[in-house]
């Protein structure tokens, strides 16, 4: 046992850390592994279910007549604008709320009230009232993102110690100081945790509102596939939408990592 050779910790972490990286892809590689092997053994009907190479040829021969990164820029900007309009409103009505016990008592029961009425059930409504046009779809995603950034914003700044603000008061901190160094960072990893799940409510609402009313962008193009049973677009469609939002969240996660480094500081992250 004395004569044992242990690694230096610097030359294990790059192992651990590739491993890390590698394991979350097992499952989706195997699948697609499966996919491919079921069709290629005649399993699976390819006119019903295209193999993935059939995929990524029909994704090719879409991207060199440019119908395909159109409606992906496309669908970027509507869930961008989308996002950031209503994540906007989320996060600033979720302070104020949290902060203020007369915003709190004029404004909470109405947004939980609205809260409550699935956003995609408005689509008939949004349609009457702003047609099919771009508002439409950023006003959609605006709304299904807003309450899951307002309801974490609200209980982060609401379930923060009362005895760390009052040990601030103690160290005769304004409220402005009280804000930046105690109740802000202490509810911000219950934001983030908000932004993530937004994000995930932000590409299925607008998968939704564009194959219900588009003429343009990711959700059309698998609709307009659908007519004319065209499974290759249609399951690559779904593959962009999945591979966009795994996209999403490794931002979320990226963001994350950067915002809450003064939690990893301490101890080990999970």
């Amino acid at each position: 046992m004395e004569n044992a050779t242990v690694l230096p910790q610097s030359k294990q972490q790059p192992h651990q850390l590739n491993w890390h990286r590698l394991l979350p892809w097992l499952i989706p590689v195997a699948l697609v592994g499966a996919w491919q092997f079921a069709v290629s053994a005649g399993w699976l009907d390819q006119q019903l279910i295209p193999s993935p190479l059939a995929v990524v040829q029909d994704g090719v021969a879409l991207w060199q007549t440019g119908e395909l990164p159109k409606n992906i820029a496309i669908s970027l900007f509507r869930a961008t604008v989308g996002f950031a309009i209503g994540g906007s409103i989320g996060f600033v009505l979720g302070l104020l709320n949290g902060l203020s016990k007369v915003a709190r008592g004029l404004t909470d029961t109405t947004i939980q009230m609205l809260r409550n009425i699935p956003h995609l059930s408005l689509i008939p409504l949004v349609i009457i009232m702003l047609g099919i046009g771009e508002s439409a779809k950023i006003s959609l995603v605006s709304v299904g993102v807003m309450f899951p950034i307002y309801i974490n914003t609200y209980s982060g700044i609401r379930n923060i110690d009362p005895e760390l603000l009052e040990m601030g008061r103690t160290y005769g901190l304004t409220r402005r100081q009280l804000f930046s160094k105690i109740v802000f960072p202490g509810a911000l990893p219950t934001i983030l945790v908000g932004v993530r799940y937004a994000l995930g409510v932000m590409w299925t609402t607008l998968i939704v509102a564009e194959t219900i009313s588009s003429n343009s962008g990711i959700g059309y193009m698998a609709s307009n596939a659908q007519e004319f049973m065209d499974m290759a677009t249609v399951l690559l469609c779904i593959v962009i939408y999945a591979l966009l939002g795994k996209l999403s969240d490794i931002i979320a996660k990226t963001l994350e990592s950067l915002c809450l480094d003064w939690q990893t500081k301490g101890g080990a992250r999970a």
